[in-house]
């Protein structure tokens, strides 16, 4: 074993790890360009084969897209809304059902200090250490304020609107230039054929496989919000319109986005219901729908088109989750896919190819 190889190639994925971290504001909001690009691609060449200049189907395109979301918005503003207004009310509600179901005994926590309080005066008894004298604790200030927490959600919009607007102009541009980054890595490659067409070949699989997925998620994401709506209406929740879109878009991130649309749905059900069975009805409505629609649709056309191993992309979704928070999850998977891609056409990396595949 080269032992000053390994080193070397320790210290340089710790410190590409560490440039990845330190860069996310950058590299966040280029992916997310990047993999949005890629999706809305084939609707522009559409339109440049009907003989509309590129130009032109390219502001078609984000004129439809910006309005279909800005009319969505305003269609359920209201809804989110009420769901915002009721938070105060149903941190309130939640409290007291939590006192009421203890009936007045201390909680798990409150026995547990008890308890530790108790073994640290027998231990000072059995070893004649003398206890120490009780203090009245000073009044403390509440920590919260909630012009501190106003001024941080603001600057938290402020920054989300602005990487929202850098994403859109990203898009823009790619959808605009068309295939020139491509020809452009291709010449880059090398002067040999040989390594052209190995670029050509990778950046013709990672197109495929991006668009493909990207496809898959908006087909299988908007099965499920129509679904939950309906369902969700049904039972006679409020807010379903408004529930079903997050249901929508939380389904992006693998694993853990139904489990948080199942406890929000949950807690509304309680909220409005006031009724354990209906919390278990909603929640578990919720939780059939995303179990069924993730794994009969989404597994399947995933595995048809990247051809990954699930528990290798359960871990990369953990380090990206680690890496970049949630929008770590939200693009862990076509990074997955984007490195399995160029592994399997590179020598060097078909172990990582390997590892990744099925």
């Amino acid at each position: 074993m080269d032992a000053r190889g390994l080193s070397l190639a320790i210290l340089s994925t710790l410190a590409f790890v560490f440039a990845l971290q330190w860069s996310q504001r950058f590299c966040i909001p280029l992916l997310f360009g990047i993999f949005i690009a890629y999706t809305l691609n084939p609707f522009v060449s559409g339109l440049k084969r009907l003989g509309i200049p590129r130009f032109l189907a390219t502001c078609i395109i984000m004129l439809t897209i910006l309005s279909t979301a800005a009319l969505a918005a305003n269609t359920l503003q209201d809804e989110f809304q009420s769901i915002l207004n009721g938070l105060p009310a149903a941190t309130q509600k939640i409290s007291r059902a939590l006192k009421k179901s203890q009936g007045g005994q201390p909680s798990t926590m409150q026995q547990m200090q008890a308890a530790a309080t108790e073994f640290e005066k027998a231990t000072s008894q059995a070893t004649g250490a003398p206890q120490p004298a009780k203090k009245t604790a000073a009044p403390v200030a509440s920590a919260f304020k909630v012009s501190d927490w106003f001024w941080a959600g603001s600057l938290s919009a402020a920054e989300f609107v602005g990487q929202a607007a850098v994403v859109i102009f990203l898009v823009f541009f790619l959808l605009l230039s068309g295939d020139t980054f491509k020809r452009k890595l291709v010449k880059l490659s090398g002067p040999s054929m040989a390594r052209k067409k190995i670029a050509v070949q990778i950046l013709d699989d990672i197109n495929t496989s991006i668009q493909n997925y990207m496809s898959m998620l908006l087909v299988t994401n908007m099965l499920l919000a129509i679904v939950t709506w309906i369902a969700l209406r049904w039972i006679g929740l409020e807010n379903a319109g408004a529930w079903a879109v997050a249901a929508g878009f939380l389904h992006i991130i693998p694993y853990f986005g139904p489990l948080l649309i199942t406890v929000a749905t949950g807690l509304s059900a309680f909220m409005q219901f006031e009724s354990y069975s209906m919390v278990l009805l909603v929640s578990g409505t919720s939780l059939a729908i995303a179990t069924v629609v993730g794994t009969f649709v989404t597994t399947w056309m995933t595995g048809r088109i990247a051809k990954m191993n699930t528990a290798a992309v359960f871990i990369g979704l953990l380090f990206w989750g680690w890496l970049w928070g949630v929008w770590g999850m939200l693009l862990g998977i076509p990074i997955i896919v984007i490195v399995k891609v160029i592994s399997e056409h590179i020598e060097g990396l078909q172990p990582v190819a390997e590892l990744l595949g099925e």
